[in-house]
């Protein structure tokens, strides 16, 4: 299994283009963060948690963590596990009677489960490897892209002035070289002054 690495809710977002909602988890130790899509629902329970929003009556997630507790049981940490194509799995680790259970969930739901619960959130390194946004060197990747763009074009420009240049010096016609032996004519000497001067 892959070495799990911390992270935190970093925020939870609206999609502008299609009004979808992504749960942003961020590392603890590096700058590097994981999108995770997730439906409405889970997002407005994530939100109402994170802001201790007090409800009238407990929400499922509120349920579900209320019941562990009645049982003697305890969520100690919630995971996501692994990607497959574009869909996250994870993992509720609940310990109970000193017995270690695993239940698959979605993350979704594991987050809102986690936020309750105020227990860790570990993501398997080789999602955050595949997955993970790295700000900076997004904005930079970005940054260099343009560059060589601007350069490529630049690059075109220049050959484009050089070609006319060139096509301009092979349609020069130049006169012959000027005869050595045929003395100047003193009018067309610059250096030698005239009878006006």
């Amino acid at each position: 299994m892959s070495e799990m690495v911390e992270v935190i809710i970093d925020s939870v977002r609206v999609s502008l283009t299609n009004q979808q909602r992504i749960v942003l988890l961020r590392e603890l130790e590096v700058e590097r963060y994981l999108p995770i899509w997730i439906g409405p629902y889970e997002a407005e329970s994530i939100t109402i948690s994170l802001q201790e929003i007090e409800i009238a009556r407990p929400q499922t997630h509120d349920l579900l963590i209320e019941t562990l507790e009645k049982t003697h049981a305890r969520l100690t940490r919630v995971e996501v596990i692994a990607l497959r194509g574009d869909i996250f799995y994870g993992n509720l680790v609940i310990e109970s009677g000193g017995e270690i259970i695993l239940i698959d969930a979605r993350p979704s739901d594991s987050i809102a489960l986690a936020v309750r619960a105020h227990v860790p959130i570990l993501v398997a390194r080789d999602i955050l490897d595949t997955a993970g946004i790295i700000p900076e060197q997004d904005i930079q990747q970005e940054i260099e892209e343009e560059e060589s763009k601007q350069a490529a074009a630049e690059a075109g420009d220049s050959k484009e002035r050089l070609s006319v240049f060139e096509s301009f010096l092979s349609n020069v016609k130049l006169d012959d070289e000027p005869d050595t032996d045929k003395p100047l004519d003193p009018d067309d000497d610059p250096d030698h002054p005239s009878d006006d001067d």
